[in-house]
């Protein structure tokens, strides 16, 4: 018996699904639900103390030491310019790999790993505009929900992330 094999068009070492469906973390963020690929997903962490560098975007939370890895911490709430909102118990860091490096981003809490499948997915609509649109890859259609499909290789190689904490760290 044979399965049908092909490789997702995004960048970097991926693990393939049979034709046609992806498996996707969900994760909340002020009232929205959003998604990302699995296979970006290292690990998802608690809250803990983040140490903060001077002079970087108040996006950039700082950073933390895991497991003897420095890696920076980005508030998601704050990357798409959302109102701050204090930290809870279902606040959680995702550690993500994005361009062979490793990134943290703060979300309000992660939901479930979804399988999808690519009938699911529609492209976002072309009235959304403004600086987000070129992060998202598309819309989840759920069953009574839909859910944001990010594209965090886009979102975390902006110009502005691990780069800006890395060198100012040095």
């Amino acid at each position: 018996m044979s399965t049908a094999i092909r490789e997702t068009p995004l960048t970097g070492s991926r693990r393939t699904e049979p034709t046609g469906t992806m498996q996707l973390v969900s994760f909340r963020l002020a009232q929205e639900e959003y998604g990302i690929e699995i296979t970006r997903v290292q690990e998802i962490i608690l809250m803990g103390e983040i140490t903060r560098v001077p002079q970087t975007p108040p996006y950039i939370k700082g950073l933390i030491n895991l497991r003897s890895t420095v890696i920076p911490i980005i508030d998601l709430r704050l990357r798409f310019n959302l109102p701050q909102e204090p930290f809870t118990d279902e606040t959680r860091i995702m550690v993500v790999n994005v361009g062979g490096k490793t990134v943290g981003i703060i979300v309000d809490g992660v939901s479930e790993v979804l399988r999808i499948s690519q009938e699911q997915v529609s492209p976002p609509p072309p009235t959304v505009s403004g600086l987000g649109r070129e992060y998202l890859t598309g819309l989840v259609k759920l069953e009574n929900r839909l859910l944001i499909l990010l594209d965090i290789e886009k979102l975390l190689s902006h110009e502005q992330t691990s780069e800006e904490v890395t060198t100012t760290a040095s």
